[in-house]
C-alpha cells in the first residue's frame, strides 16, 4: 500500500502527478465523482461553502426519538424527505422493562403522523435496509449512525449527530466547507481466504493514526474494483468510517447494476466514474493481491496486523497490545492477552461473532457455512454466533442450506440485530478473548464493565478467518491457511415480500391527526440557557489519553435503553472513564442555579475576587457558570449526539481540546450549545480550575480568530491564555449564542 505525499491526477484512468497542459487544478478538481454528487445536492451555488439537502435520511432506535423531539420543538409538521427508522439496536425488550418497545411504538406513530418509513425490530440492521431499499447512484443519504456508508452503491452517505438530521427535518441545510477527496486506487485481485474486513483493516491501519483521510471523501477507483463483488465492496466501504473520513464513493459498473436489478430497483443504477481528468488531494494505491488475512487487536480497529505476523510473534505483540490497553484502562482492571498463547505458540480464542452491517452479509455467511460444513465448533469452550444483516438475507441462507451448515457445526444463528457491535449481545465472560467481524473493538464495545472489575479483549477479523478459527476448535487460524479455493456463494435472490408485509411506508402520506405514542421513559429535552456576554466554567474532568471515544463520553450497551430520557441517560456520562464527572458537573450546575437566584456561592465569589485582583471585571448577572472537560482529542467513533447532549443536560458549557477527532462530534457540541474550544497548551489549567472567558459572546458572533481566557487556580493565582473556536458558519455561531439548536429555531 502506498500513500502519496501530495495530490495526484487521474488522466483517462491512469495515475500521474502532472495534468495535461490545458487543464487547471481547479478544473481537474471538478472531475471527481464526489464533486459531481456534491454539486447536485448543494443549495448555495458556491462549491467552496456547501449548503446541502439529502435525498433521504435514516436513524435507528438509539437516536430517532431525540431527533424527532428536537424537530418537533423546532416547528416540524411533517417529514420533508423520506426518513427510515429502523429498530436494530434497542430490540432486547428485557432491558429496562417496556422502554425499548415504547420507543418503537413512538417511531411507528411518528411514521404515520409525519410520513416516515418504519422498519420493525429484527427485520434488518439499519445499513442493510438502506443498501437494499434506499441507495441509488448519485444519491446522498444522511444517517444518525457513524457507519452510514453506501459509497459502494454509488451513494454518498454521511453519519452525523441527531442535530444535523433535525435541521433537514425543518427544511434547513447541512453546511460545511467543500471536503477534500482522496483517491483509493485499487489494482489486483484478492487471494483465496481474504475477505472485505481484511482489506478494510489494512486501510484503517494505514490511515487512521496519521489522519490521511480525516474529514475527506474516499473515492474508490481503478481496475481492481471490477474484481470485487457488491457484498465485498459494501463490507470494505462501511469500515471507511474508522479511517475518520467524512464520506465515501465508488466507481460503478456492471456489478453495481446487477445489485440494483436483483433488488428490483434497476432505475437506481447509473454509471459513475471520474472525468477524463480528475485531481485528488491524496492517493492510496492498494494492490489487492498483497492484502493478507488481518486481525485488529484490542482496543482499536487501527491496531491491525497480518494474522501471519501475529502468530509468528505472538507473545511480543500481545504483550505490547495488553500494555497499551492497560494504560488506557488507568489501572481499573488488567487485560491479559499473553495467557492466550499456548506452549506450542498457538493462540486460543474463546468466542467468535459474525454480525451487523459489516459481517452479517450474504456472501460472508455463505463463506462461513462453506468453511464450517461438516466441522465442529461446539467444544464447550469456543462459542460461535452469526447474525444476518436482514431478513431477506436470512431467508436466502435458509433456502440454500447455509443456516443448517452453521447450526450443524455447533454455531448459533441469531436474529438481525446490531447488538454485538456495541455491547448488547453475546458479551463474553470476564478475561475471555473474542474475535468479531463487526465494526469496532473499542474498550467495552463487547459489553464488559471495567469499573466493576470486568474486562475482555476483542479483536476484529474477517468472517472467513473467524470460521477457520471455529473449525480449528478456537485456535486462531487465518482462512488463507485452510482455503485453497475462492468462495462462490450461490446466486442471491432478493425477496422483498417480507418488507412489503411488515415495513410501514408512509412517505408522501402523512397522517397529521395521528397522536404520537409516548412511553413513560420518553421525555422532552430540558431547556438550555443562552450564552451570556461572559462565561465562567469549571474543568470537572481532565483526560490526557491520546484519543477519547464517544463510547467513553457516553457508554453504549445497557445505557442505550435510556436514550429517550435525557436526564436519566446523563447519569451515565463518562461513567467508565471518570466516575466523578457526573457529581462534579451537577455541583457546578447547582452553583449556577444559586447565582441565577441571586445567591453567589462562596467558591464562585472567591474566583471573582481573584479575577478582580488581576484586573478583570465580572458581572455575576451576565456570566453563566457551566462545567467543562478537557480531552486531547475527543469524539472518535459513534455519531451519537448524546456524547454531547449529556454533558449539556448536566450543565456543560464548553469543551477544551487540542483537536476534535471527527467533524460529527464537534457538530454535536455546537448543536447542543457547547463551545468547542481549541487550546494549544492545556498545561495552563488543570482539573478543578475555573476558566473565565470575558466577552465570549461578542467574540463568537464577530468570528474572532481567537479570544482571551483566564485560568483561576485553587490558590487564587490566575493564568491568562488564548483559545480558538476554529472555522464555523454564521448559523453555527448563532446556535452557540442561542444556547442550542432548539433555541435557535425558536428565535429564528
Amino acid at each position: 500500500m502506498k500513500l502519496h505525499d501530495s495530490g495526484v491526477y487521474l488522466v483517462n484512468g491512469k495515475l500521474t502527478e502532472t495534468a495535461p497542459a490545458n487543464v487547471t487544478p481547479e478544473q481537474a478538481r471538478q472531475g471527481t465523482i464526489a464533486y459531481g454528487i456534491l454539486k447536485a445536492h448543494n443549495q448555495s451555488g458556491d462549491m467552496a461553502n456547501l449548503r446541502m439537502k439529502f435525498d433521504s435520511m435514516t436513524s435507528h432506535d438509539i437516536t430517532y426519538v431525540g431527533i424527532i423531539q428536537t424537530a418537533r420543538a423546532s416547528g416540524m409538521e411533517q417529514f420533508p424527505l423520506p426518513y427510515v427508522m429502523t429498530n436494530c439496536h434497542n430490540s432486547l425488550c428485557a432491558v429496562g422493562g417496556t422502554i425499548n418497545e415504547d420507543d418503537h411504538q413512538f417511531a411507528l406513530s411518528a411514521a404515520h403522523k409525519y410520513g416516515g418509513i418504519y422498519v420493525p425490530p429484527n427485520m434488518a440492521v439499519i445499513h442493510s435496509y438502506n443498501r437494499e431499499m434506499m441507495s441509488g447512484c448519485g444519491r446522498m443519504i444522511l444517517g444518525s449512525d457513524s457507519h452510514t456508508r453506501y459509497g459502494a452503491l454509488g451513494t454518498m452517505a454521511v453519519g452525523e449527530g441527531g442535530g444535523e438530521l433535525a435541521k433537514q427535518l425543518v427544511g434547513r441545510t447541512y453546511d460545511m466547507a467543500c471536503p477534500g477527496v482522496v483517491c483509493v486506487y485499487l489494482t489486483g485481485r484478492l487471494n483465496p481466504g481474504v475477505g472485505p474486513h481484511d482489506v478494510a483493516l489494512a486501510l484503517v491501519g494505514a490511515t487512521y493514526a496519521n489522519g490521511y483521510v480525516k474529514n475527506k471523501v474516499m473515492e474508490f477507483v481503478g481496475p481492481g474494483v471490477a474484481g470485487l463483488s457488491a457484498d465485498c465492496r459494501n463490507g470494505i466501504d462501511c469500515m471507511t468510517t474508522e479511517t475518520t473520513c467524512w464520506s465515501s464513493i465508488w466507481q460503478t459498473d456492471a456489478v453495481t447494476e446487477e445489485y440494483f436489478a436483483v433488488h428490483g430497483r434497476p432505475e437506481a443504477y447509473k454509471e459513475l466514474k471520474p472525468a477524463e481528468v480528475a485531481y485528488y488531494d491524496g492517493c492510496i494505491e492498494l494492490d489487492l493481491s498483497t492484502v493478507e488475512c488481518m486481525i485488529a487487536l484490542p482496543m482499536h480497529p487501527s491496531y491491525a496486523y497480518p494474522i501471519r505476523e501475529l502468530k509468528a510473534n505472538a507473545t511480543d505483540i500481545l504483550h505490547e497490545i495488553e500494555t497499551r490497553a492497560n494504560e488506557q484502562l488507568n489501572g481499573k482492571v488488567r487485560m491479559d492477552l499473553c495467557s492466550k498463547v499456548q506452549p506450542d505458540g498457538s493462540i486460543l480464542v474463546d468466542q467468535g461473532i459474525v454480525a451487523g452491517c459489516s459481517g452479517g452479509t450474504y456472501e460472508n455467511l455463505c463463506a462461513v457455512a462453506d468453511i464450517l460444513r461438516g466441522k465442529s465448533c461446539g467444544n464447550g469452550v469456543f462459542k460461535f454466533s452469526a447474525y444476518p444483516d436482514s431478513m431477506p438475507t436470512y431467508l436466502e441462507l435458509v433456502k440454500n442450506g447455509a443456516v443448517a451448515d452453521i447450526v450443524s457445526a455447533g454455531g448459533i444463528f441469531r436474529e438481525c440485530f446490531c447488538g454485538p457491535c456495541f455491547g448488547a449481545g453475546d458479551t463474553p465472560a470476564n478475561g475471555e478473548f473474542s474475535i468479531r467481524h463487526t465494526t469496532r473493538n473499542f474498550p467495552n464495545r463487547e459489553g464488559s464493565k471495567p469499573g466493576e472489575g470486568q474486562i475482555s479483549g476483542v479483536a476484529l477479523m474477517d468472517a472467513r478467518s473467524i470460521a477457520a478459527t471455529a473449525a480449528n476448535g478456537g485456535v486462531l487460524t487465518a482462512a488463507s491457511e485452510i482455503c485453497d479455493h475462492e468462495f462462490t456463494a450461490p446466486a442471491y435472490h432478493f425477496d422483498r415480500g417480507m418488507y412489503d408485509k411488515r415495513v410501514y411506508d408512509g412517505w408522501g402520506h402523512a397522517e397529521p391527526e395521528t397522536p404520537l405514542k409516548f412511553g413513560p421513559n420518553i421525555k422532552d429535552w430540558p431547556e438550555q440557557p443562552a450564552l451570556t456576554d461572559d462565561l465562567l466554567v469549571r474543568v470537572v474532568s481532565y483526560i490526557t489519553d491520546p484519543v477519547t471515544t464517544t463510547d467513553e463520553l457516553i457508554p453504549s450497551g445497557e445505557t442505550s435503553s435510556f436514550r429517550s430520557n435525557p436526564l436519566r441517560l446523563a447519569e451515565f456520562t463518562l461513567s467508565r472513564k471518570d466516575p466523578g464527572y457526573v457529581p462534579a458537573a451537577k455541583a457546578v450546575k447547582a452553583m449556577d442555579a444559586a447565582r441565577a437566584a441571586g445567591t453567589l456561592p462562596g467558591e464562585v465569589a472567591a474566583v471573582y475576587r481573584a479575577l478582580s485582583a488581576a484586573g478583570y471585571s465580572v458581572s455575576p448577572e451576565q456570566t453563566n457558570i457551566g462545567s467543562a472537560i478537557f480531552a486531547n482529542k475527543p469524539g472518535d467513533g459513534s455519531a451519537r449526539e448524546q456524547a454531547a447532549s449529556c454533558q449539556r443536560v448536566l450543565g456543560g458549557a464548553a469543551n477544551f481540546a487540542r483537536e476534535y477527532a471527527t467533524k460529527r462530534y464537534r457538530s454535536n457540541c455546537i448543536n447542543w450549545g457547547m463551545l468547542p474550544f481549541l487550546v494549544e497548551d492545556p498545561a495552563v489549567f488543570g482539573k478543578g480550575d475555573y476558566i473565565f472567558l470575558p466577552g465570549v459572546r461578542g467574540a463568537l458572533l464577530t468570528a474572532a480568530d481567537s479570544m482571551p481566557a483566564v485560568a483561576v487556580h485553587a490558590d487564587g493565582t490566575v493564568t491568562p491564555f488564548t483559545v480558538r473556536l476554529g472555522a464555523m458558519t454564521d448559523a453555527e455561531r448563532q446556535i452557540l449564542a442561542d444556547g442550542c439548536l432548539i433555541n435557535y429555531y425558536k428565535h429564528h
